[in-house]
């Protein structure tokens, strides 16, 4: 009986601690998962990590201003690009005569009863680069002419006081000569309305002399009477900034221009 006893206790004893393990197993909590330590500046992973977090970040701004700059220095210089294209269009709009070269039309005009009007042109269509009105009277300059070779020359003072510089077809006053004869002055004027017509009249005549019909104004008005002209293709020379001569080439001349031009800038 004893031992029937002992061992229900042994049974017992073995049962409780088997259920005391398995509850203990079923009541033991999971284990924690791993967390990373705490972040410490004073770490020298965390410092040496910082550090490349810093040095990342002013790397990116000088990229993206270094763009920016660029993008807006090409912006301004195709902007300049842009104005100066466009004032040298309005140069050559409006002053398209003064690219002469080597070769010009010189043509003189004028009243029967009136002075001599001298025009330069690079061709024959084009705007003249220079138009004088000379104060001898186209009457005596035919007589001139006709008695031989002429030489005419238009001087004028060179002013250190203007602005800036001043091509020499575009001084506004000359002293005429004419064969070495002080002929008073002439005066450079703008293309008007009735010199325009007059070279347009004269426009396909390359070489000659004659007499055109008086053109009557747009309005209607009385003309001026007759005009008498003369063209022809003259060789330009460009001596200094300060000095120019135009010859007239004449094949029927031998070599020896009959009408030769200079300017001077004394």
């Amino acid at each position: 009986m004893a031992k029937s006893s002992s061992q229900d206790f042994a049974s017992k004893r073995h049962f409780h601690w088997t259920n005391k393990v398995s509850s203990e197993d079923e009541e033991q909590p999971p284990p924690p998962t791993p967390t990373p330590p705490p972040f410490n500046s004073s770490s020298p992973n965390a410092s040496h990590q910082e550090k490349k977090e810093t040095d990342k970040v002013p790397a990116e701004e000088p990229t993206t201003s270094t763009t920016t700059t660029k993008k807006k220095l090409q912006a301004v210089a195709i902007s300049k690009w842009r104005s100066v294209l466009t004032a040298l269009r309005k140069n050559q709009q409006h002053h398209l005569p003064h690219g002469l070269g080597p070769r010009v039309v010189g043509t003189l005009f004028g009243n029967r009863r009136g002075h001599v009007h001298f025009a330069l042109q690079r061709d024959s269509t084009s705007q003249p680069a220079f138009l004088v009105e000379l104060a001898t009277p186209i009457t005596g300059l035919v007589k001139e002419m006709a008695s031989g070779l002429v030489r005419i020359a238009l001087e004028c003072d060179k002013e250190e006081k203007k602005p800036g510089p001043v091509r020499l077809l575009e001084e506004p006053i000359w002293r005429t000569f004419c064969n070495g004869k002080k002929c008073g002055f002439a005066t450079r004027r703008e293309c008007g309305p009735k010199d325009w017509k007059v070279l347009k009249a004269v426009e396909p005549i390359s070489m000659g002399a004659g007499v055109l019909p008086g053109l009557v104004d747009e309005e209607g008005g009385e003309s001026d009477g007759e005009i008498m002209y003369m063209r022809a293709k003259f060789e330009r020379v460009v001596g200094s900034r300060d000095s120019e001569a135009f010859y007239m080439m004449n094949p029927d001349s031998n070599g020896a221009p009959e009408l030769s031009i200079y300017l001077l800038r004394v």
